[in-house]
């Protein structure tokens, strides 16, 4: 009996201990973890508008990174009626849990980048399927909320060489920059990542090889994630026509 009382306080002593430690060990690195995650989101965010940056991601520590974006990215969440919504920060929107409200009661995150002269550049995200999980991506407007300025695209589980070229491969987000996601008809078509080559060279570019699905889940998200944006874009299209900025 006495043996079993005391294995069982052994037991008891060394749970506890271990819950302790591991309690500890949170403590102490959670917030080194926390800032890691908020850096490699706003590396990414700001690779769509690279091209735009006083210097490379590459050249910058992670303080600047977040200097930057502190500095020179305003932050705005909209609804699906392409109104903005106070009080909210767009890097607390996670598109993963809105896909799962009703369509009309999900919220977007909107960054907006502004150059050394001001100049901003609408940076919108975007989030669908590819072979094997979901893939998500950023993708940066020009002001006449129709040109790409730039874009990056990340994945959670496409075999590599084949849809994770997506990211790994800069040639493909190289290709969506300067095309338009409007037609002559004012009509939102997104960008077709088409097999076989490229038909419409404002609206085309050409998909990875050997990764078809992955492709066409680039296609089917650009169309339909820029089009939950749409509201706010032909807002702000025709603020500029007021102005007479093009």
């Amino acid at each position: 009996m006495d043996s079993t009382s005391y294995i069982l306080r052994f037991v008891l002593t060394m749970t506890t201990l271990a819950a302790v430690l591991l309690a500890g060990m949170l403590y102490l690195t959670e917030p080194a973890a926390m800032r890691a995650e908020e850096v490699f989101n706003k590396r990414a965010i700001l690779t769509a508008v690279e091209k735009q940056l006083p210097k490379p991601l590459s050249q910058m520590s992670n303080q600047e990174v977040l200097s930057l974006f502190e500095k020179q990215v305003e932050q705005h969440v909209i609804n699906m009626k392409g109104e903005k919504v106070s009080g909210m920060k767009a890097e607390k929107i996670n598109l993963a849990q809105e896909k799962k409200k009703p369509e009309a009661e999900r919220l977007l995150p909107l960054f907006v980048y502004k150059d050394a002269q001001g100049k901003p550049y609408y940076i919108l995200s975007v989030r669908g399927n590819g072979l094997w999980d979901e893939i998500w991506g950023s993708i940066a407007l020009e002001p006449d909320m129709n040109t790409i300025a730039g874009v990056s695209f990340d994945h959670k589980a496409e075999t590599p060489g084949l849809g994770a070229e997506i990211k790994d491969n800069p040639a493909f987000p190289a290709q969506f920059i300067a095309k338009k996601i409007y037609n002559d008809a004012g009509q939102l078509v997104a960008v077709n990542v088409r097999k076989g080559g490229i038909v419409d060279a404002s609206h085309d570019v050409d998909a990875i090889s050997g990764a078809t699905i992955t492709s066409n889940g680039v296609t089917e998200m650009l169309q339909r994630g820029l089009r939950y944006y749409e509201p706010y874009l032909k807002k702000i299209q025709a603020e500029n026509k007021q102005t007479g900025l093009k």
